[in-house]
């Protein structure tokens, strides 16, 4: 058997991945994704893992029996250019890494700890020790909290919050979550956001992107969450509609903000702006370049599993995670 790899996530993880597959497997390594690379090095593969899969590909590709992409997103495959008997799985692992991320970034923003840090390096004294201005802080016990999705990150972040005495309320789109079994406040669909967020410190976004989802959290929402509320959004950029987010963050119609998924990406050298918006400006938002799930342990869970998928391919096995068939 014969694997392509073209994705750079896994690169670290290349001894984790080798070790895990069938005896007698050929891979071939690409530091990262490039098609025109890529196209030359398909004809003869039975697998491939990468974040694209493009007609190009699928026509030189006429072997392939499985693409599988290292993470959650397929949005780049073209289910079309899969070949005939082919089909395409995804892999998650990400969870716990996120809820770090989350409850980290949601302790820095309600203590303001990279205000204190900035303000210490000038030698001011940032405390309402020292400055009757300056609110004491509110940590995380009883701190409601909504989850705007419910799935792996969602459910994984608030098992972690909870250890912290937080309340939870989830907001999902079939509103199947049940209150009693998550230990949550209660829980609803979409139509009760509005109602979630006027009860709420933090939102949380963990909400797949698609039409319905496109902005859904938008000025109306963020002044219901209010001038304490705070939001943590995981999910992709556009959930949260971007001019509405920054002009809340600006008057201060929300407390604070940590973005981790942006509305424009760099290229492959990695530097571009995340915005068209001058967010860098402002002093109430932390802001991270999409690696709350990019962590070590993410990508050896990865590994593992596409490798354990290959195994079940090669014994002709059910595959797990497919996400498209041909």
């Amino acid at each position: 058997m014969r694997i392509v790899i073209a994705d750079s996530n896994l690169m670290p993880q290349r001894a984790t991945f080798e070790a895990a597959l069938p005896e007698g497997t050929v891979t071939s390594w690409h530091e990262s994704w490039n098609e025109h690379s890529v196209l030359t090095d398909l004809k003869d593969a039975d697998v491939y893992v990468g974040p694209k899969f493009t007609a190009a590909m699928g026509a030189e590709a006429r072997n392939l029996r499985l693409v599988h992409v290292a993470g959650a997103g397929y949005d780049g495959i073209d289910a079309d250019a899969l070949p005939a008997g082919a089909v395409c799985a995804n892999t998650f692992h990400h969870e716990g890494s996120i809820a770090e991320h989350i409850a980290t970034v949601l302790v820095a923003l309600r203590r303001n700890l990279l205000g204190q840090d900035a303000a210490l390096r000038t030698g001011v004294w940032s405390s309402s020790v020292y400055s009757p201005d300056i609110r004491q802080p509110e940590t995380l016990r009883g701190a409601v909290v909504t989850f705007l999705g419910f799935g792996h990150i969602g459910s994984t972040a608030w098992n972690l919050l909870q250890a912290f005495g937080a309340e939870g309320i989830a907001i999902t789109r079939s509103g199947s979550v049940s209150a009693e079994e998550h230990s949550l406040r209660w829980t609803g669909t979409t139509d009760r956001l509005g109602e979630a967020l006027s009860e709420s410190d933090v939102l949380v976004v963990s909400i797949p992107l698609d039409a319905g989802t496109t902005s859904l959290i938008g000025a109306a929402e963020l002044d219901d969450l209010g001038p304490d509320g705070q939001i943590v959004n995981v999910a992709r950029g556009p959930v949260v509609d971007e001019t509405a987010l920054y002009e809340a963050l600006k008057d201060r119609r929300i407390a604070g903000a940590a973005i981790d998924v942006w509305y424009q990406y760099p290229g492959p050298e990695g530097r571009g702006e995340p915005s068209a918006l001058p967010f860098g400006r402002l002093d109430n938002i932390i802001m991270t370049p999409h690696s709350s799930g990019v962590t070590a342990e993410t990508f050896r869970g990865r590994a593992t599993e596409i490798a354990e998928n290959i195994t079940r391919l090669s014994t002709n096995q059910p595959l797990k995670n497919v996400v498209i068939s041909r």
